[in-house]
């Protein structure tokens, strides 16, 4: 992640979308918060890695023995806990780690998930039990592809190996023993302008979208508007304006 992308996500401090208004098609069969409900128990200790504001794990993690969740942002957990006083019954704990710098010991985890954030797959191999478990959705390479090519830029629009590639390959060497991978096609549907404006405002599908004054990332103003609006014109339908999600999904075990 770079310097100015992880600047970004501490002064937002947050991971909310809810204001945002849109709906989503799924195309694929397959569900991040199921699979990990359908791999865990009322005893179980998960560990979720950047889990941002804690938002969607508030909301949608089933209930564990314990879950500790964590995100490399000081500002998301301040804000992670914050939100769980509203979940007082959830059995969850918000930590301040970085992925790629674990600091848990090893053999403790039932399932470790991670939710469009980066790993170190070997990392979480040691701290999984014998059998445990992986769960990861991820944003490929193709991800808001039509959206990329309209601005020549974008999340991992010039990598040359995919993310899903990549993550399934460090898996694969880090020692686990069955790993399975899945394609996640989704069609999100905006309201209006503004509200496909505020995503790509809060999240990094396009790089340097928009510019901040005075390095407090208070105020912004938007650039390339004409490109923006070629999009929009080519998208809009009956639903709304059509973005398409192209995503990953991965199960292993250890």
């Amino acid at each position: 992640m770079q310097e100015n992308e992880f600047k970004y996500y501490e002064s937002i401090g947050n991971w909310n979308f809810t204001d945002i208004k849109y709906i989503t098609e799924k195309l694929t069969n397959w569900d991040f918060y199921e699979i990990i409900k359908e791999n865990t128990n009322q005893k179980s200790l998960c560990l979720d890695l950047g889990t941002g504001g804690g938002e969607k794990v508030l909301e949608k993690y089933p209930n564990v023995g314990m879950l500790i969740a964590t995100d490399f942002s000081k500002e998301m957990i301040t804000t992670a806990k914050k939100n769980a006083k509203k979940y007082p019954d959830k059995k969850i704990k918000f930590a301040y780690m970085d992925n790629l710098k674990i600091t848990f010991p090893n053999n403790i985890f039932d399932l470790v998930s991670a939710r469009h954030t980066i790993i170190d797959a070997k990392q979480i191999y040691n701290c999984l039990k014998k059998n445990g478990i992986l769960v990861i959705e991820g944003i490929d390479k193709n991800d808001c592809i039509e959206l990329k090519q309209i601005f020549g830029r974008g999340q991992a629009y010039n990598d040359k190996i995919s993310i899903s590639q990549k993550d399934y390959k460090d898996i694969k060497e880090a020692g686990f023993s069955s790993i399975k991978k899945v394609e996640i096609l989704e069609n999100e549907y905006y309201k209006t302008e503004e509200d496909l404006m505020a995503l790509l405002l809060k999240t990094p599908i396009l790089d340097n979208f928009s510019e901040f004054e005075n390095n407090e990332f208070e105020h912004y103003k938007i650039i390339e508007k004409e490109l923006f609006k070629k999009y929009v014109q080519k998208y809009k339908t009956e639903k709304g304006i059509l973005l398409k999600r192209r995503l990953y999904g991965i199960v292993a075990i250890k």
